[in-house]
């Protein structure tokens, strides 16, 4: 295949209405968690992972597996658990089998305001996914998001 060959040139396209689709939604979720939380909304991300830990086998993430989660490199996922720590929404603990491992749990502070900004979150993904279905290029794209059938997502 050539650089201008049509399956290519669709391809690159498809990625490109995608990338638009996620860019569009993100900042549209950021400036809403922003202004009624003062979170961004990776930070929220992380408080969602997080929140969804249990005790007991499995029960708690790896930094790296936290990570992943967040689309983040561990180093970047580390500086935001450093940060929300630091405001007292989360904290940071030895696991009592592996001393190498290390545990984030949401405090009662991060549970609290990941409960406030869900209904934020939910409702400026909505209005992002509306507005983007106005778009000729990006309709397809909402339509799929919207009928996936994904199950709750669990770490």
């Amino acid at each position: 295949m050539t650089a201008t060959d049509p399956a290519l040139t669709a391809l690159a396209q498809g990625w490109c209405a995608l990338s638009l689709l996620h860019g569009r939604i993100e900042s549209h979720i950021e400036r809403a968690l922003e202004a009624k939380h003062n979170l961004s909304a990776r930070e929220y991300s992380l408080l969602d992972v997080l929140s969804r830990q249990h005790n007991g086998e499995g029960g708690h993430l790896q930094m790296k597996q936290v990570a992943d989660a967040v689309v983040l490199s561990q180093s970047a996922t580390t500086r935001l658990v450093t940060r929300l720590e630091d405001r007292g929404l989360l904290s940071r603990y030895l696991c009592p089998t592996d001393r190498r491992g290390i545990y984030t749990d949401v405090s009662e502070a991060g549970l609290q305001l990941l409960s406030e900004a869900r209904p934020t979150n939910d409702t400026a993904l909505r209005e992002a996914l509306d507005e983007a279905a106005r778009n000729p290029e990006l309709a397809p794209l909402v339509r799929a998001v919207e009928e996936l059938k994904v199950p709750a997502r669990t770490p």
